[in-house]
């Protein structure tokens, strides 16, 4: 009786798992692989659009500050400063690169009404892309003067 007693015992512990088991365990593995990939992408999404988004700041301020040395003259020129532009960006891969497409534009209507309202212009740059089928934008708005900065440089 006592070595029967044995036999059962080890004959348990012996046992693997059912069939039931093993695929509830492989759902499982899924789920938490599937999850995996599906945040990784995500995180990777997040970056692009981040990078995106700096590459934009970037390219406002600095078509902005360029504007910003040119003379009094220059400014008022419509034919001196281009009023499109497009820059490229490519991070890592030149066939999935991003495009941006600007815009200039120099408003002699100044909201301002001192009487150095007419020494000032309104200069809104405008910047949009396309990036995994949505469309993005971005615009900067600020002035410029006639006494400005421009005038300390040269």
């Amino acid at each position: 009786m006592k070595i029967n007693l044995l036999c059962r015992i080890s004959k348990k512990f012996q046992t693997g798992f059912s069939l039931t088991e093993g695929l509830v365990g492989v759902a499982v593995m899924g789920t938490v692989f599937l999850s995996l990939y599906s945040g990784m992408a995500n995180g990777f999404q997040t970056i692009r659009n981040s990078q995106e988004n700096v590459r934009a700041t970037q390219i406002l301020l600095e078509k902005f500050e360029t504007i910003r040395l040119y003379n009094w003259d220059q400014i008022n020129d419509p034919s001196f400063i281009p009023p499109t532009f497009t820059v490229a960006f490519a991070p890592n891969d030149a066939s999935k690169g991003v495009t941006y497409r600007g815009r200039v534009t120099i408003s002699n209507n100044s909201p301002i009404s001192e009487a150095y309202g007419s020494d000032m212009r309104s200069v809104r740059i405008d910047l949009v892309w396309t990036s995994n089928g949505l469309s993005h934008s971005r615009t900067f708005t600020s002035y410029v003067a006639r006494y400005g900065l421009q005038n300390y440089i040269y």
